[in-house]
């Protein structure tokens, strides 16, 4: 079992920079992939970024790359998305997520636990 709290979201300017965590509790954390994913009003949850067990492996959604970054401190039970360039398309409620396996993967049903959610509003 793997719990998930995240934290750090709030109001940022198009073109800032926001860095939103996710602290994990369970023994399993540091031997499974984790996600983020978000879901903006009125449409459905997307994929935003996943990361293997040990960090070495990533994968983005064309829609962020190069401006987000995730990211693990598996000492610190801890994964980050590092948020740059910052649009008002990104604004939504993101969401980290754990897998039972170290590998990635992008689709959310693949993801058996799940935070309540931060939100991420980038005003225009």
């Amino acid at each position: 079992q793997v719990q998930l709290v995240e934290s750090g979201g709030g109001l940022v300017q198009a073109g800032g920079s926001l860095r939103i965590s996710c602290v994990a509790s369970g023994r399993r954390y540091s031997s499974v992939a984790m996600g983020w994913f978000r879901q903006a009003p009125g449409k459905e949850r997307e994929f935003v970024a996943t990361i293997n067990w040990s960090g070495g492996s990533t994968y983005y959604a064309d829609s962020v790359k190069g401006r987000l970054t995730i990211s693990r401190d598996n000492a610190k039970n801890t994964v980050y998305l590092q948020m740059n360039s910052l649009k008002p398309e990104d604004t939504a409620v993101y969401y980290c997520a754990a897998r039972d396996s170290a590998n990635i993967n992008v689709v959310g049903s693949q993801y058996p636990y799940w935070g309540q959610g931060t939100q991420v509003t980038v005003s225009s």
